[in-house]
């Protein structure tokens, strides 16, 4: 078997794309979207007929510009999400907008609003994950809407503290950013890591063995990845999202994969429990440099591309 087909004995793959041929291609279980790869798909030949249907669909609903543009945006997400889970057998997740990032009234509506979407297009909320910015407000938005049943992938996570409180909040997934991480530690220390001592995989590591220590029930994915190496060295996680360039490299490679985290050796390990409220949440978060500044960073860069695809639609209006 090639390193893919061997990963996938442990770890469900996940696929971090909106080319659909790549999802066909690489047959992963489930997909990963961002406001990024959405722009950067809908830029695409292939895709572009997606986005004429978004503003067609919506060209004579009566709106004001704004409220149009919005309305187009999440159209066009749930068109390329529709097309996605035509493709894969499981679940596809749908980024809010980043700008909600701490609002937490507006991403639950922003949640609610692309699910009722969904479903109206027949398709189940359990095939659908919500992808909200770890911040305090985003996870407390998260809690509320999972209360409803509608399913949550917590993303922009770089720390611990990020990844309990998702957990307190009973948040069905979690995707911790692997090569974010390493990319903030070798910008500071000039150092070159090697996978076994990446500090991205290493906090994945800590994440995963926290959860299982403590049998919270959120699921870890994996996410960000630069190299295979870092990817390998999380063998056993519940979920790996890897880009297709990095699929095609794991699968064209036959050289053994082992199991790298287990359930059973997290059960044994002397771990302490953290315990939080707002105020100790905000204050470890802000006591990590590198947390705050790739979580601050990420959210300023997903706007940015909505931004984008916003003036995008507009052009086409």
């Amino acid at each position: 078997m090639n390193q893919l087909e061997q990963l996938r004995q442990f770890t469900t793959v996940v696929a971090d794309t909106g080319d659909f041929n790549s999802l066909k291609e690489f047959e992963p279980r489930d997909a990963t979207t961002n406001p990024s790869l959405i722009l950067k798909a809908t830029q695409m030949e292939a895709y572009s007929e997606l986005l004429d249907k978004a503003v067609a669909d919506n060209r004579g609903a009566g709106l004001p510009t704004p409220a149009l543009i919005d309305k187009i945006t999440d159209d066009l997400l749930i068109l390329f999400g529709k097309e996605i889970l035509n493709t894969i057998p499981g679940r596809v997740s749908t980024e809010t907008d980043a700008r909600l990032s701490f609002d937490v009234e507006g991403s639950v509506k922003k949640g609610r609003d692309l699910i009722a979407l969904y479903e109206k297009k027949g398709i189940s909320r359990d095939r659908i994950l919500i992808k909200i910015a770890s911040t305090w407000e985003g996870i407390a938005a998260a809690e509320t809407l999972e209360k409803e049943g509608i399913h949550c992938n917590l993303t922009l996570l770089f720390s611990l503290v990020q990844a309990v409180r998702c957990a307190e909040a009973r948040v069905t997934l979690i995707s911790p950013f692997v090569g974010r991480i390493m990319d903030w530690h070798k910008a500071k220390t000039g150092k070159t890591y090697n996978s076994q001592e990446d500090p991205g995989v290493i906090s994945v590591q800590n994440i995963y063995n926290y959860y299982k220590h403590f049998d919270y029930q959120t699921e870890v994915m994996g996410a960000s990845f630069r190299n295979t190496g870092e990817i390998l060295e999380l063998a056993g996680c519940d979920l790996l999202t890897i880009s297709p360039n990095l699929l095609s490299e794991l699968a064209a490679s036959d050289e053994t994969v082992p199991c790298k985290l287990s359930e059973e050796q997290a059960k044994a390990m002397d771990i302490e429990k953290i315990n939080l409220d707002e105020k100790s949440f905000r204050y470890q978060l802000n006591d990590d440099a590198m947390a705050t500044e790739k979580t601050a960073e990420g959210i300023r860069n997903f706007a940015i591309d909505i931004g984008k695809l916003e003036a995008l639609i507009s052009s086409k209006l």
